[in-house]
């Protein structure tokens, strides 16, 4: 392939890749309405491509397109009329803070996006030239204002040139904004308090005061010099990046750069149809429900497998404690286990498709050849059945209220279901989730040194347990499954989170059904993040991201609540008041799904 022909198909590719992006970003799968009305268009067109030569230009691509894509998403035109300052000079500052806001909403909402951004501002913070820096004169404000917000909103370090910029207009930001910082950021998610805020700070501010009415003209025409200063400007850095390239080695498309160093193709989707799958689509609503879901930090947070928990010796020896539990419940179980499995087997033999051409023998049909040889002989073949097509997730809830007997049965009954299900062809997953420490642990300590900010949200250190993954075979997870008794391992409860992670599993997976069944015990509970949050903090995520699996995502979900009424959170839920009826309510409750899929079909 010429090199040519090689570029045009990167930039191709490349052009995909973004589009695609760009649509589920802006979501304009699921929300054309919302796109209309903002009267933009869902287009993403990108002739800016034909020019790219480093790593810089993919840089800048990527970051102007997810910005695009953002301010569809998540900027309201009506709502920034509404509240656009009168002052030109506002003006210009306003459009400013309004990017930054929807862009820092798309940084929370996925880590790509919020990487993108800060390389790119940091190769413009680099590329910025000004020979001579002596007054606030020399240093627009527009252009301080920007490394002001970055700094403060994208955590963007600036270097010695731009920290100079700044300097000759941080006291008056600082004296201004500084105050109204955490409002902003506390209310990223709401276009119209932000904008609100931030029109009334500006009108305020000191360096505006003396602008009025009858400088309206002198003004517009300051404004006018400001634009064409601004393209000199442009054109001056464009100048800048020229030298720099000419003063590095400059890579190109068909020498040594390398193409696979931005990963197109983590970032192309499904560009045969411009689409994401519906479960990837879910996924992003469910991180977009997370950004008004604030946790403190990821940074002690753990995803473990079971058998790191502790050694295999200790992990035989809580096998066999929970095979001496087994014993009191083994004829219980085994019947309900069995009833499962043979209302499944019983699907299986009854499902035929007969008079076919191929197949096998149908026996049944041999008297009409015997009574007419001209018949032919008709076969049946065994039809692929929906529960072998099938993956049950369940999460347990870890916490300390399970202690003792509840957890026990748990862990009883995930055993006994993961034995029968594989035995019908059916992929079981078994999923664990709690808290690394009580109180808050390394996470609260950091808090702490932090000074107490307030409102942090999530304040403790999730452990989250792999048990049993669905290509694990029950005989090689079988000792896990009695780490689940392991002294001083269940602690705190944060299901919302948990739930979402469980989720996010299973939706990867390429079985045609899903069934997600949470068993606990009630709320979530976490002592650290609910006393320095509103009480409901935790209980209002959980509701959301059950309700959005609910209603928007195929994955089946049900809950068993153990002595409390799990209802309020999950529309399919069973309330328990004894343990022992925990593996009667799972194994009804799974069969009764499968009864109903055959009904369907």
């Amino acid at each position: 392939m010429s090199n040519s022909n090689k570029n045009a198909t990167v930039l191709e590719k490349f052009k995909q890749a973004l589009s695609s992006t760009a649509k589920v970003i802006s979501d304009d799968i699921s929300h054309n309405d919302k796109i209309n009305n903002n009267k933009s268009s869902n287009k993403f067109d990108f002739f800016q491509l034909d020019n790219l030569n480093s790593k810089n230009d993919f840089i800048k691509a990527r970051a102007e397109s997810d910005s695009a894509a953002l301010k569809i998403r998540f900027s309201d035109r009506e709502i920034y009329n509404k509240n656009l300052p009168q002052n030109s000079s506002c003006k210009e500052l306003y459009s400013i803070a309004e990017k930054i806001r929807y862009e820092s909403l798309g940084g929370k909402m996925l880590k790509g996006i919020e990487k993108n951004f800060v390389e790119n501002y940091n190769q413009i913070i680099n590329f910025k030239r000004k020979d001579q820096l002596k007054t606030k004169d020399d240093v627009p404000v527009i252009e301080a204002f920007e490394l002001y917000m970055l700094n403060k909103f994208h955590n963007i370090k600036l270097n010695s040139l731009t920290e100079k910029m700044l300097n000759f207009w941080k006291k008056d930001f600082d004296n201004s904004i500084s105050d109204h910082i955490d409002y902003l950021k506390e209310n990223l998610e709401s276009q119209e308090n932000y904008s609100l805020k931030f029109s009334k700070i500006l009108q305020e501010m000191d360096i505006f005061q003396n602008e009025d009415n009858k400088e309206s003209q002198e003004n517009e025409h300051d404004d006018n010099k400001q634009d064409s200063s601004n393209e000199n400007d442009e054109s001056n850095n464009e100048d800048s990046k020229d030298r720099k390239k000419d003063e590095e080695t400059e890579v190109s498309l068909d020498a040594d750069y390398d193409i696979n160093d931005y990963k197109i193709d983590e970032q192309l989707v499904d560009t045969d149809s411009d689409q994401m799958s519906k479960e990837n689509v879910i996924q992003k609503k469910i991180n977009e429900l997370n950004i008004e879901y604030k946790i403190f930090t990821h940074q002690f947070d753990e995803i473990t497998k079971a058998e790191n928990l502790e050694n295999s010796e200790e992990a035989s020896k809580l096998r066999k404690t929970l095979d001496h539990q087994l014993i009191g419940f083994q004829d219980l179980i085994t019947k309900l286990a069995n009833k499962l499995q043979r209302q499944l087997l019983a699907k299986q033999n009854r499902a035929w498709d007969f008079d076919l051409e191929e197949g096998l023998l149908d026996s049944s049909k041999l008297p009409r050849i015997i009574m007419d040889p001209y018949n032919s002989l008709s076969f049946k073949k065994e039809k692929d059945l929906d529960f072998k097509d099938t993956i049950v997730t369940i999460l347990i809830d870890n916490s300390g209220s399970m202690r003792g007997r509840p957890i026990t049965i748990a862990a009883i009954c995930a055993d006994i279901l993961s034995r029968t299900l594989e035995r019908c062809s059916v992929k079981v997953e078994i999923l664990g989730f709690t808290t690394k420490n009580w109180k808050g642990g390394k996470c609260r300590e950091l808090w702490n040194k932090k000074g107490k900010p307030k409102m942090p949200g999530r304040l403790n250190e999730l452990r989250h347990i792999i048990y049993k993954s669905a290509d694990t075979h029950w005989r090689q997870a079988k000792n896990n499954l009695g780490l689940m008794l392991k002294e001083g391992l269940l602690k705190e409860n944060i299901d919302g989170e948990a739930i979402s992670w469980a989720f996010n599993r299973i939706k990867k997976r390429k079985e045609e059904r899903k069934i997600l069944m949470v068993i606990s015990d009630g709320a979530p509970v976490d002592d650290s993040t609910l006393s320095v949050n509103s009480g409901d903090f935790l209980e209002k995520h959980l509701k959301k991201i059950v309700k959005h699996i609910e209603d928007k995502s195929e994955i089946e979900i049900l809950a068993i609540g153990i002595g409390h009424d799990v209802s309020r959170y999950y529309n399919r839920a069973i309330k328990i008041t004894d343990v022992n009826e925990l593996g009667d309510v799972m194994i009804s409750q799974l069969s009764e799904l499968f009864e109903k899929k055959n009904r369907l079909n």
